[in-house]
């Protein structure tokens, strides 16, 4: 099981923005990461690639937001064994539910929001019902923080006790020289859980992924279509295993339709 960026408010905060960086109503994007990542039960690293595909738009009331990871690394112990994990954030903005304009200080709207993370080879299955808001700051497209529970509904012996999410993520871009780059990502804290059936404690963790790319569909004359960088992964207690503790680069690459 690998727990993905939680970026359920990036290409939906821009979309509803009307920034012209996105100004699809839709969009989907492919992405390929490789890099050294961590087994978090051996301790060992491994050459990991990862697929994803997802999906960001915007509906009357609000966004939606998916993404499902493809991963496989190239030893065989039962982790990240052409494995498959998903999450999907459909979020109900109160400004628009209520046709009026929600805003404090910086906060300029809330949102509800339901998320749903799944593993297929764990069988994990996640809802996390909480709040989403959205902030103005300068130099940013977007910073949104979300403040959910996290409701396990898994099967025995993996099922733990209810815990909590707090995330923040943004997205930033930059033009220089006729180059675009984006800083982009997010960093998360979760609450420690208690793993009922096995009789262990899951730890709190923290984790962040930021991203750095180039917009290199640009250099080549057709802007926003395909991107190169890095993401920084850092784990702390990596899935929830007390210690195990992980800070690496992967290379990136990405494919917007």
């Amino acid at each position: 099981m690998n727990h993905k960026r939680f970026f359920a408010g990036i290409a939906v905060a821009v979309i509803l923005a009307g920034f012209s960086y996105s100004p699809a109503s839709a969009q989907m994007e492919f992405h390929f990461q490789y890099g050294s990542l961590k087994n978090p039960f051996s301790g060992e690293f491994h050459s990991t690639r990862i697929l994803t595909f997802q999906h960001a738009g915007a509906w009357k009331l609000g966004g939606s937001f998916f993404f499902i990871d493809f991963l496989d690394d190239v030893e065989v112990d039962g982790f990240n064994d052409k494995e498959f994990y998903g999450e999907w954030y459909p979020t109900l903005s109160l400004s628009k539910l209520f046709d009026t304009t929600i805003k404090v200080g910086p906060i300029r709207d809330v949102s509800v929001v339901v998320g749903l993370n799944f593993d297929g080879d764990a069988n994990v299955l996640k809802t996390l019902p909480g709040l989403q808001l959205s902030w103005q700051i300068p130099g940013f497209i977007f910073v949104n923080t979300d403040f959910t529970a996290m409701i396990d509904q898994s099967n025995e012996p993996l099922r733990t006790s209810n815990g909590f999410m707090f995330d923040i993520s943004w997205l930033k871009v930059m033009n220089s020289g006729g180059q675009s780059f984006s800083f982009m990502g997010h960093a998360e804290y979760i609450a420690a859980v208690d793993q009922t059936d096995l009789g262990l404690v899951s730890e709190a963790w923290i984790l962040a992924q930021p991203q750095f790319v180039w917009d290199l569909g640009n250099a080549l004359g057709s802007p926003n279509w395909l991107h190169v960088g890095v993401e920084l992964q850092y784990w702390r207690n990596k899935l929830g295993v007390k210690d195990q503790n992980e800070f690496r680069p992967e290379l990136l690459v990405v494919w917007r339709l």
